[in-house]
């Protein structure tokens, strides 16, 4: 079977073919600047065939239909005929609390999901446009919602309730979401191959320009660091993290900020960028650094200390811990930042490989001493082949 996974947002749209056989990818491509002027696809195959077209797209069916010609390009393209697909999957934003799981695509999923965007008002309207622009274009093939928070769904309420009075999560269902899901469950899954234990008790950490924890126990979410939405929790390329939120509203009266503006001020103007005041990106943090720059050199150690922190309370929840585990670009590209993070961690029985660590290039390392009681390990995330994965299971 070959599944096609899309990844849509409001004004883009990234995809992947996948040949289920052997998971390997066959093409992947970018719709850019949907509804806007100037839009463009790039597509490029395994054989590193490229196709370049630059077309206006005034919605996600405009998208969808390029996509597809591309895909069918008799030179550059991969497929003869759109019958060639077996699934779709979609990357859907919030499953709020109405799905515990992917589920195949009908009318009542998308009528939850539009439901459910005031929870994702930047990303569910793509997703939600995009499904249907599929179901338009590529009548009778069927679809799969993989949404960004099942996995963490099975977190106890003790762990996502805020304390807020309970009629008011129970109405408005404010809590604690997490996000980054399909991501957490295809390390998790993946470790426990590894570790030939798919029970272990294991502390996920996914940093990126976003970032995010997870605890896991018999392959299920006991907690996870991003929260009612993608802000709370670690400090990221651009987002603050954890602050108080009697500091948010003072802080909104002494820049004169609106509602809404002082939440996007959090969200794009603050973070590693903020603290930094020239970069979100961990690489020219790190060389900034290393050249001399003190603020360059706070934004590293409070990356590293909140990520430190919040291992340290999830290996509490877990009553111990099997596996650390770095993902992500940053996870998996950082070794300044790993280092920081696992120095003088012997207490949980994690002792880190200083030379291992520096020496790891890509794929899955272990980086513990020989006789470290907890593996500390890299595994590369891979979240279009987790939702393939997915889409194949339930279609089939």
């Amino acid at each position: 079977m070959k599944v096609l996974v899309i990844n849509a947002g409001s004004s883009s749209l990234k995809y992947q073919l996948i040949d289920m056989q052997d998971e390997s990818v066959i093409l992947k491509g970018l719709c850019e600047r949907i509804t806007f002027t100037g839009g463009q696809l790039t597509q490029k195959t395994f054989d590193g065939r490229e196709i370049v077209i630059k077309q206006d797209m005034p919605s996600h069916k405009e998208a969808m239909e390029l996509v597809l010609k591309a895909m069918l390009d008799s030179e550059k393209g991969a497929l003869k005929s759109v019958d060639e697909i077996g699934a779709v999957g979609h990357r859907v934003l919030h499953s709020a609390e109405d799905f515990h799981a992917s589920v195949v695509i009908d009318d009542e999923v998308i009528a939850i999901c539009e439901k459910n965007a005031e929870l994702g008002p930047l990303h569910m309207p793509g997703n939600i446009a995009c499904i249907k622009s599929c179901r338009d274009v590529m009548k009778g093939v069927p679809m799969v919602a993989v949404f960004d928070t099942t996995f963490h769904s099975t977190m106890p309420a003790k762990a996502y309730m805020y304390g807020i009075p309970y009629e008011v999560y129970k109405e408005h269902k404010i809590r604690k979401y997490g996000f980054h899901g399909t991501s957490h469950k295809f390390v998790s899954e993946e470790t426990g191959k590894i570790l030939n234990d798919k029970n272990a008790r294991m502390v996920i950490c996914h940093l990126g320009n976003g970032s995010s924890i997870s605890a896991v126990k018999d392959g299920k979410c006991q907690d996870t660091s991003m929260g009612f939405t993608p802000l709370e929790g670690l400090v990221m390329g651009t987002r603050s993290g954890d602050i108080d939120p009697a500091a948010v509203d003072y802080l909104r009266a002494k820049l004169n900020l609106k509602p809404d503006e002082v939440v996007n001020y959090l969200n794009k103007k603050c973070g590693m960028l903020g603290i930094s005041g020239f970069s979100s990106d961990m690489r020219d943090l790190t060389a900034k650094m290393e050249a001399g720059d003190e603020r360059a050199k706070l934004a590293i150690e409070m990356v590293a200390y909140r990520v430190r922190k919040y291992v340290g309370s999830y290996i509490a929840v877990l009553g111990g811990v099997d596996a650390i585990v770095f993902t992500g670009g940053i996870g998996e590209h950082s070794p300044l930042v790993r280092k920081l993070v696992m120095e003088n961690m012997e207490y949980c029985g994690a002792e880190f490989d200083l030379e291992k660590n520096a020496n790891y290039d890509n794929g899955v390392g272990e980086l513990n001493k020989a006789g470290s009681k907890v593996k500390i390990l890299v595994v590369p995330t891979n979240e279009e082949l987790s939702i393939a994965r997915e889409t194949k299971t339930l279609v089939e």
